[in-house]
């Protein structure tokens, strides 16, 4: 009798339960990768703004539109969110919180940090 193969057919996304640590893992590398990618950017506007007296007017026109707010709220919860998981990471190559639950708190820690700058940061520019 032939045992049938238990590996999955297909690979579906959607039933994939990750835990929050490989979430923070995740998100860790994509917003590095991201920041890495944004820093031309934001040296053109610097550069931009300080150029002159219309670069600068010009640079503060955009932020000042809401779809400028709203992405600068991203960034910064993105920033705070790769700030508190590199502090976690650091934590953790110490030799603090390895532990699985302890680790476990940690990631939901920076979970927690993240969500209140974005909500700090919602409030004041938006």
């Amino acid at each position: 009798m032939i045992q049938k193969s238990r590996r999955p057919v297909f690979l579906d996304i959607t039933r994939i339960h990750l835990p929050v640590t490989a979430v923070i893992s995740i998100t860790h590398r994509i917003t590095g990768i991201l920041f890495f990618l944004l820093i031309p950017v934001l040296i053109y506007m610097f550069d931009l703004s300080l150029s002159s007296q219309h670069g600068f007017d010009s640079v503060m026109s955009v932020t000042h539109h809401w779809v400028a707010k709203l992405t600068l709220v991203v960034v910064l919860w993105g920033f705070a969110h790769h700030f508190f998981a590199g502090i976690r990471y650091l934590l953790i190559d110490i030799d603090i919180a390895v532990g699985r639950e302890s680790s476990r708190v940690t990631a939901w820690c920076v979970v927690a940090g993240g969500i209140i700058v974005l909500f700090g940061s919602a409030v004041l520019l938006l």
